[in-house]
């Protein structure tokens, strides 16, 4: 670092840390006593850490050849963030903002902004505009596993505290109900309970975990079990109401503003902040019939996958997943993973002698209402388990609530943050990769290099890319039948953590060198060449979005996708 530079630096923390001892010493409860008390639009100087932070503003240098930068316009950065919600400077609160799931990277923000809407949002990143360097990222539920929403020395702007922002029914056309106005930052399990309990009906693609919000799902893409139907939930939304990078609040939709509503969905955060989403309703079922079956070979396993996810809906499941797991009684990742019920056991002698070092599992789900005959429920599930070939005898089924069915990984969540595995690191690795290659995938991948398990979940099943709309920014390999393959690993702090992550680095090398049409999903790269490859076609029109909506690479930087400039 430059000398100057560095003195630079000690000189902005010396000053930051005399400013926090007077503010504490002046204020101290007083500070949380006024937001309490008063209501209604006050100046940023009624708040004592927005005081903190103009003052940081104000004397932050910024330098990238050792000479220090111009003094800025204190009115200038005063006005534009003159906020309904708050700035935590504190550091024990911005550290929340510093870590996410995977606990693979960190990065310390300058601050933490808790907005109260769009328009605080708005003018956090036009105040970061005129701040060399200064970047923001959204976080949502800190879910990410690669610092994708993460900023080194920028602002983090909260978006669960504009949750409740948003929640309203709409008609669309004078047809009954069929859509939900919620905010970018609430999240979908809340969705869901509200949506289920107020109005009778629900939301047509999900995620598989549901503990995240609809703006940070929304800017990946968003798939579960119902996307081969339904799309995944970039396909189910009519309307946005985005902050691009430019601090413009914009509505956008196919019809209005087309360019900006598509390139956000699935555009990694690159050209603009959720804040709301109208999202497409179903009437919403009452019970599900769970389902597991056991394949002993690939090759079958992907048929019947395949074919039931090509089927017309009412002639097939309405949800289709499926899992590796290890030929063996490990706990994590062997047979006891499999039945849906503990009191079912798994008998390993039904699999069959030619069975390999890994078998695997299809997962379905038949949705009915309450006022169903049993009869023709038992009726419809038999006639489509009947064609499947798995092997005989390995079959779990439970029946279980709908709501109870989507939130199944609530219980997962709460008993791993009570084992400590929740917080343990998350070294996961998500691709997409072409029906063509997802047999050679099984040989070298599966049954070689995990063949022993991963700590963790390996997902497997069938996606039609025929439910995407090429419009998007998400990148997906060319053919129609493509897999979701995800590696979700949690490893315990040490040696275990490197070795996961060289070894998802192998995999993907390997589908780089044997040529399979493939796609990480929640990407995560550190080169402009390899996001290039990634994008492959559609870079160019990814670069040329950048810059229309976010032309400074203000927004998500921990995407590591542009760099921070200082003119448009």
């Amino acid at each position: 670092m430059p000398m100057a530079k560095l003195v630079a630096f000690l000189l902005v923390l010396s000053v930051i840390a005399m400013l926090q001892t007077m503010v504490l010493a002046s204020y101290g409860q007083g500070a949380h006593d006024y937001d309490q008390k008063h209501s209604g639009p006050r100046s940023l100087k009624s708040y004592p850490k927005s005081r903190k932070m103009i003052a940081y503003l104000e004397r932050i240098l910024h330098d990238t050849d050792g000479e220090p930068k111009p003094h800025y316009d204190v009115s200038s950065i005063t006005k534009s963030l003159d906020l309904q919600g708050s700035i935590e400077t504190d550091g024990s609160i911005i550290s929340t903002a510093s870590q996410d799931f995977g606990h693979l990277y960190s990065a310390q923000p300058l601050a933490l902004i808790k907005p109260s809407g769009p328009d605080d949002i708005a003018r956090v990143v036009k105040a970061a505009s005129l701040t060399p360097h200064v970047t923001v990222a959204a976080k949502g539920n800190a879910h990410s596993v690669s610092g994708q929403a993460m900023t080194d020395g920028g602002l983090v702007i909260d978006m669960r505290s504009t949750e409740e922002n948003h929640f309203r029914l709409l008609t669309i056309d004078g047809r009954s109900p069929n859509y939900i106005d919620v905010s970018g930052g609430a999240l979908w399990e809340d969705v869901l309970t509200r949506c289920v309990s107020e109005f009778g009906l629900a939301p047509r693609s999900w995620t598989d975990y549901l503990g995240l919000t609809v703006g940070g799902t929304l800017s990946n893409a968003g798939v579960s079990g119902q996307a081969f139907r339904y799309g995944p939930q970039i396909s189910n939304v009519m309307e946005l109401d985005v902050v691009t990078g430019k601090g413009d609040i914009t509505i956008c939709s196919e019809t209005q503003n087309p360019e900006l509503f598509f390139s956000v969905l699935g555009g990694l955060g690159q050209f603009g902040i959720i804040t709301r989403a109208r999202v497409k309703l179903q009437t919403a079922p009452d019970m599900v019939r769970w389902i597991r079956v056991v394949y002993s070979e690939f090759e079958e396993f992907t048929r019947d996958a395949e074919f039931l996810v090509s089927q017309k809906e009412g002639e097939s499941f309405d949800y289709v997943e499926g899992f590796v797991f290890s030929n063996n009684d490990d706990p994590v990742n062997g047979w006891p993973s499999v039945p849906l019920d503990p009191n079912h056991g798994f008998n390993p002698a039904l699999i069959p002698s030619t069975a390999g070092s890994v078998l695997y599992c299809l997962e379905v789900a038949f949705q009915y209402r309450k006022n169903d005959q049993p009869s023709t429920v038992d009726t419809a599930v038999s006639g489509l388990v009947k064609g499947l070939s798995y092997v005989e005898g390995l079959k779990f089924e439970v029946e279980v609530r709908y709501v109870e069915f989507l939130l199944r990984l609530k219980r997962v969540e709460e008993e791993a943050k009570g084992s400590g595995v929740w917080d343990a690191p998350h070294p996961w690795l998500n691709l997409f990769i072409s029906k063509s290659g997802i047999a050679d995938f099984d040989r070298t991948v599966f049954k070689k290099m995990l063949k022993y398990g991963i700590s963790g979940p390996i997902l497997i099943y069938p996606l039609l890319r025929s439910k995407w709309d090429n419009r998007t920014s998400a990148a997906l390999p060319d053919s129609e039948i493509f897999y979701l393959v995800a590696l979700l690993r949690s490893v315990p702090e040490g040696p275990l953590v490197e070795k996961s992550v060289a070894q998802n680095r192998e995999i993907v090398e390997w589908c780089i060198k044997e040529g399979l049409d493939f796609k990480q999903y929640l990407p995560h790269y550190q080169t402009k060449e390899d996001w290039k490859r990634h994008f492959g076609n559609q870079w160019t029109r990814f670069v040329e979005r950048k810059a229309s909506f976010d032309p400074m690479a203000i927004l998500a930087p921990g995407q590591k996708i542009f760099k921070r400039t200082q003119h448009p």
